[in-house]
């Protein structure tokens, strides 16, 4: 059978090189300080789509992404790899949203996408580490979900079977289709770029992207329907002007900072039962452990 999958990622600031301008006044992130790279468990999430792909002749993948029109980055990496295209949801409005208003956002724009058979994610990005937009999605589309997934064992006669990875053991869910799945990090790695995609891709541009390009780049892509990505707005996916960005996030954020954690003293300690006896009782009596 042929599926309509949709997987959600995000281009999230590399939280490898956090400065003291990875904030904003008001409690955001400043994005355009940070290098930006694709969220490493989304990465996990396309390549079970990809399997999926494979597996089912006929199936399509569409990248979804919300943030800066720059977001149609992660677009072209996942066609690279296998996708077919993708859709940037990119708005004024839709700035400073947290999880609360970025996956009312991305419903709306699920809603509007039409048809599909699956939506995969990854568990968490890691600008936010919440694991809640993918929950919360398919709570907002009243769709059953699986979380923590590692492997998409089977798809068939309407049902996904999927390995989930917990704290505990590993379990194996039947969920029925169309549902949520977010993905683990502890999945398969995602494949690498495809030499013949990039080249056929590599002028895949958002209509943002467009309207910077030469003339002759421009009548590249004009001739060839494929480069087009898509951009929508807010107004686009109809969403409710109060639920989206700074007005529907409830959640503030304080201040961030950089914390490296440093050894004030070491002590060595004889292998023996005495030794540890003692360390383990002094732990105890200034409450380290106990």
């Amino acid at each position: 059978m042929s599926l309509n999958i949709i997987v959600l990622a995000k281009q999230v600031p590399d939280t490898r090189n956090v400065g003291k301008d990875a904030m904003k006044e008001d409690g955001t992130i400043n994005r355009a300080a940070l290098p930006a790279i694709f969220n490493p468990e989304d990465l996990n999430a396309l390549e079970q789509a990809l399997r999926l792909k494979d597996a089912n002749p006929g199936s399509t993948i569409t990248l979804l992404t919300m943030g800066l029109p720059r977001a149609s980055e992660i677009i072209r990496e996942a066609i690279y790899r296998g996708a077919d295209t993708g859709i940037v949801l990119t708005d004024r409005s839709l700035g400073g949203a947290d999880t609360l208003a970025t996956s009312y956002s991305l419903a709306q724009a699920v809603k509007k996408f039409g048809k599909f058979d699956i939506i995969l994610g990854g568990r968490q990005a890691i600008d936010g580490d919440t694991a809640q937009v993918g929950p919360q999605i398919a709570e907002k589309l009243g769709l059953p979900q699986v979380t923590y997934a590692e492997e998409i064992l089977d798809l068939k006669d309407g049902k996904v079977t999927v390995k989930r990875r917990l704290e505990s053991g590993v379990e194996t869910v039947v969920a029925p289709l169309p549902c949520v799945i977010t993905v683990n990090g502890s999945a398969a790695d995602c494949r690498p770029r495809n030499a013949k995609r990039l080249q056929k891709y590599k002028y895949a541009v958002s209509p943002s992207e467009k309207e910077k390009l030469s003339d002759e780049l421009k009548a590249i892509v004009e001739s060839r329907p494929y480069l087009n990505l898509q951009e929508w707005s807010a107004a686009y996916v109809d969403a409710d002007p109060e639920q989206i960005g700074l007005p529907g996030s409830p959640t503030k954020v304080k201040a961030i900072e950089n914390v490296v954690f440093t050894a004030k003293e070491s002590r060595t300690i004889e292998n023996n039962d005495a030794e540890l006896e003692n360390l383990v009782k002094e732990l105890i009596a200034n409450h380290t452990i106990g």
